[in-house]
């Protein structure tokens, strides 16, 4: 986190539309400093920004048709740091896509629709609740 209040996020999505769409809905509604990028091989760059989260898009080649796709990307981040929790972002509602991104260290998966803002930010809650919950057990352990 940056300054002990702003959630670093990382936004990676090909689809300019909807990666402006979806900035924007975090900046309305949380204090959220936000990096975006059109591809993976944008974001793996500035990882050493050590991003509290990141939503990946899960195909990631409308801009270059040779870029890596959301696995490959998911694949070097979790190499990189393993702790960044991604979450998967698709309008893919398989469910196969989902096992893949799962299998793959996602965090979660959520499918591109008028609910997905709704979703993700229940799944940062989430992400900060449990962190929280490690740190205190953490300091507990700590104690004893």
């Amino acid at each position: 986190m940056i300054n002990g209040n702003k959630v670093k996020l990382f936004l990676v999505d090909d689809d300019a539309v909807f990666l402006k769409s979806l900035e924007i809905d975090f900046l309305q509604h949380a204090d959220f400093h936000i990096e975006t990028f059109a591809t993976g091989e944008l974001c793996l760059t500035q990882l050493s920004q050590n991003p509290d989260i990141i939503i990946l898009d899960y195909y990631l080649d409308g801009i270059v048709k040779n870029a890596m796709n959301g696995i490959e990307t998911l694949v070097k981040i979790k190499t990189i740091n393993p702790e960044i929790p991604v979450i998967m972002l698709s309008a893919q509602d398989k469910i196969e896509v989902a096992v893949d991104c799962m299998h793959h260290k996602a965090y979660d998966y959520v499918v591109k629709s008028e609910t997905a803002f709704v979703r993700l930010q229940k799944i940062i809650t989430t992400i900060f609740k449990y962190k929280k919950m490690e740190k205190e057990l953490k300091w507990y352990m700590d104690t004893m």
